[in-house]
């Protein structure tokens, strides 16, 4: 815990800079989720504002796919451009050589769900933007949304609900970024930071891991990634409120993204009962791709 005292006084003492028109969208995808973050893309161009530039970060054997997704303001991110050379992506035997595994002599085996989070993380050492807004690219948006929605007084919108879900992985979520922060494992007031299409401050993202490189003496990653079960959304929460004690942000409990997280997949009718169930402040839907929902049912709804 030695350098968390000056790390936060770096944060502290830096200017934030702060505005809707100074935001980047950043979406972690993967080939099996190429046509999900296609449609995210159509509706991006069609309903979202305010953003200097979308950023897809993919693995290598993805890139030249989702090449077709370019544009003046998107932008396709090799992962091997951001995660240190000791991480090396294979294919998995164990699904027959369909998706990939990360090997490393410094971590376990890691998948793709993993591998996802860290690339959120590693995003902020490498582009400009002052506020990286994540969208998972199994959503979709309905209504027009300017990013500016994010800023309020030069401080950016943290997503924050007092309390865990039940019956999930939260709670090993809350201790692995205590360990990962140097924090306690269980703290006073358990808080949620779980959602998609969220903003992060990109130098709050870079004074994190500088924070967890300060307190274990190694590459951030191998520390995130020494357990398992982690949450890059409770890595970044945590390290927000408990360590810089929420300088920089404000907090809100509502969700921008009415997401449908598990269950069977839905067809036509199922779809116009989650739009319908969707909050006035809310501009997206989210359905996750393991549901196994059909696009089609989706696109027919959009136009």
């Amino acid at each position: 815990m030695s350098g968390a005292l000056s790390i936060k006084t770096q944060v502290r003492d830096s200017t934030f800079s702060g505005s809707g028109e100074n935001a980047a969208i950043v979406t972690p995808s993967y080939a099996e989720d190429f046509e999900r973050c296609e449609l995210l893309c159509e509706t991006v161009d069609r309903y979202v504002t305010g953003a200097s530039k979308h950023y897809i970060l993919v693995a290598g054997n993805d890139v030249r796919r989702f090449r077709a997704l370019e544009g003046t303001r998107r932008v396709v991110v090799d992962e091997r451009d951001l995660l240190p050379s000791f991480l090396h992506s294979l294919p998995d035997p164990l699904s027959l050589f369909r998706r990939r595994i990360w090997m490393s002599t410094r971590t376990a085996p890691l998948r793709g769900w993993h591998v996802q989070q860290l690339r959120r993380i590693a995003v902020a050492e490498k582009v400009p933007e002052a506020a990286l807004v994540y969208c998972d690219s199994d959503v979709a948006f309905l209504k027009p949304f300017d990013l500016s929605a994010f800023w309020r007084d030069g401080a950016l919108r943290l997503y924050r609900r007092d309390g865990l879900p039940a019956g999930d992985d939260h709670a090993e979520w809350v201790a692995n970024a205590g360990r990962a922060l140097g924090l306690p494992t269980s703290p006073t007031m358990p808080r949620d930071y779980v959602s998609t299409v969220i903003a992060w401050r990109r130098e709050t993202v870079v004074s994190m891991i500088r924070h967890i490189e300060s307190c274990h003496d190694r590459h951030w990653v191998e520390t995130v990634a020494a357990r398992r079960r982690f949450s890059e959304c409770m890595l970044y929460g945590r390290y927000v409120d408990e360590v810089l004690a929420g300088y920089g942000h404000f907090h809100d409990a509502s969700q921008f993204c009415r997401i449908y997280w598990s269950g069977p997949g839905l067809d036509e009718r199922g779809l116009r009962d989650l739009i319908a169930s969707m909050q006035p402040e809310q501009v997206a839907i989210g359905v996750q791709s393991f549901t196994g929902t059909d696009l089609e049912p989706l696109r027919r709804l959009l136009g």
